[in-house]
């Protein structure tokens, strides 16, 4: 007991001395650049600074012309884009800018950047940027996961989806990837199978906030690929501060090509994404006029 209560003050020492050191270190601000400051009791300030002391910095927001601030009073501060400042507000970098409602962008995660995302509560995934121009996700579902456990026989549907893409020029991004997923026990039209993939191109026009996304896609099935591509059309576009409108559209080849469309709404904040759309086609409006639901949310870490 005494080791545990000896383990607790260390860790407390620690804890206390990490806040002060944190608190009393110099803040590297620019005078006339824009920043975002959060206090330790939770408020936060976007504006200029405008001046610099040792223990004091002095900022104009749009609504207050002159705010001191104490360098111990402040948790953190970071340095704004100013072409993202609209009318006072700032319109935070667009969270989930590499993804639809599920196929990709040529936007790319930065390295270290990821996000994890859950699709209609039973999709699972994760994607990680390896580099700022390779991204590598992969995820599960819940339905055969949580099935396949119940009859001893462990055969989850798992997939991974690689990426890479670069920049072209300020408004064009172009890119390629594959989407693999396994498929126990499931009859893929006439063959019978465990996997199946796509391979893709794409490209993006248009910055994070408006743009426009055409890709070609190769379905791979029992060692042979598909004679003609899966063809994709989806775009975005940001309507305010935390809102976007969302469409996803795919002309998938059967003998004649049949398509698949969705439009909806993305509500975001800093670190999170979430859709709300309908999926529609000739087939699902005689169930479903305006479209079968589709739900999903996105954390960025």
């Amino acid at each position: 007991m005494r080791h545990i209560l000896v383990f607790l003050l260390v860790i407390v020492f620690v804890c206390i001395s990490e806040s002060a050191f944190s608190q009393t270190k110099p803040i590297d601000a620019k005078i006339n650049k824009t920043y975002k400051v959060e206090l330790n009791d939770g408020m936060v300030f976007i504006g200029k600074i405008i001046g610099k002391e040792s223990d004091t910095i002095v900022m104009r927001t749009p609504i207050i012309q002159r705010i001191e601030l104490t360098m111990n009073s402040i948790k953190s501060i970071t340095e704004l884009d100013e072409t993202l400042i609209k009318d006072g507000d700032y319109w935070f970098t667009n969270p989930h800018a590499t993804r639809y409602l599920f196929g990709p962008s040529a936007f790319n995660l930065k390295k270290g950047e990821g996000y994890y995302q859950n699709t209609m509560l039973v999709l699972n995934s994760f994607n990680v940027g390896v580099t700022d121009n390779i991204s590598v996700g992969g995820g599960f579902e819940l339905i055969s996961t949580f099935g396949s456990i119940a009859t001893n026989n462990f055969e989850p549907i798992l997939f991974i989806t690689p990426k890479v893409s670069f920049e072209v020029t300020e408004d064009f991004h172009a890119g390629a990837g594959l989407y693999y997923v396994n498929t126990p026990n499931i009859d893929i039209g006439t063959r019978s199978g465990r996997g199946l993939a796509i391979a893709y191109g794409i490209g993006t026009y248009g910055s994070k906030d408006h743009n426009i996304t055409g890709g070609l896609g190769w379905g791979y099935v029992q060692g042979q690929f598909e004679q003609k591509p899966i063809i994709t059309v989806s775009g975005m576009t940001r309507i305010t501060q935390k809102t976007a409108l969302i469409t996803e559209n795919w002309f998938i080849s059967n003998d004649n090509y049949y398509s698949v469309f969705s439009y909806g709404v993305r509500f975001f904040g800093d670190n999170l994404a979430v859709d709300l759309a309908f999926v529609n086609n000739s087939d699902i409006a005689e169930e479903f006029i305006i479209g079968f639901p589709w739900v999903s949310f996105v954390v960025r870490f």
